[in-house]
């Protein structure tokens, strides 16, 4: 469906990313990873991409924090890969504190990482997409680009202006062919998920079911997490014709949490 399109998929080493990196990779495209971790196990996923799907794999380990880091990833980009067809900002991080106590170093990094790193992306990428008359640019964004809770001023402060890009950017590309979409997962199962309940577990003195369902789930009606595979699978959905017409969409896939 995407064969011969390249996707640049930032925060890929891991988790959604991967999960996305892998799903547009079986669709034809060409893959270029970024993130951080084992260089070994970076190479690895690499080259176990290019190996089973016979597409083109590059790796940038650009620090997203870094406007000049940005311009240097996207200028490899177009020159070993023609430019990114498809832009799927992924990369994120949280911190969890009090308004008043939240570390005003962590406040910066949440905002550059989660929100100003997908405008120097788009901002860079966008030309390229409008010259070819076709482009796709997901946003990984979270039920809390639509609710709040309590203790995530950052981050939610960064996924309402994630939403806010979103909307500019589709209006901006919708005559020459480009189309930007917001993806609102709720609680996604991921290994640093497990890590959260082992700990709560242990910290409440409850069992990892109570803290599935009475903790973590709280907020999703169905009570199950969503997947990491059905993220992906919809991201690709939406990087098909199936999904000319959808732009500038909040697309939730939380089990009906912002439905409340």
């Amino acid at each position: 469906m995407l064969s011969g399109k390249t996707a640049l998929v930032t925060g890929s080493t891991s988790g959604i990313g991967m999960a996305i990196a892998n799903r547009l990779a079986r669709e034809g495209c060409n893959i270029v990873l970024n993130g951080f971790g084992d260089e070994a196990a970076i190479e690895a996923e690499r080259a176990g991409l290019a190996k089973e799907f016979g597409v083109k794999v590059g790796y940038s380990g650009a620090d997203l924090t870094n406007p000049d880091a940005i311009v240097d990833m996207m200028g490899y980009v177009a020159r070993d890969f023609g430019g990114a067809d498809i832009l799927v900002n992924n990369a994120g991080v949280q911190y969890v504190a009090p308004i008043e106590d939240f570390p005003v170093a962590k406040w910066d990094l949440i905002i550059a990482l989660n929100l100003t790193a997908a405008f120097h992306t788009t901002r860079l990428a966008l030309p390229g997409m409008k010259e070819k008359g076709w482009g796709r640019i997901l946003n990984t964004g979270s039920a809390h680009a639509k609710v709040a809770s309590p203790f995530k001023s950052a981050y939610v402060t960064a996924k309402h202006g994630l939403a806010g890009l979103t909307k500019v950017t589709a209006l901006e590309g919708a005559k020459h062919g480009v189309r930007c979409n917001l993806i609102c997962p709720g609680y996604v199962h991921t290994p640093l998920v497990d890590g959260q309940i082992a700990d709560t577990a242990k910290a409440r003195g409850m069992t990892r079911e109570q803290v599935i369902e009475d903790v973590i789930l709280e907020a999703q009606p169905t009570k199950e997490f969503v997947t990491v595979e059905q993220i992906a699978g919809f991201a690709a959905f939406l990087c098909s014709p199936d999904a000319d017409q959808i732009n500038g969409a909040e697309l939730s896939i939380d089990g009906g949490w912002t439905a409340e």
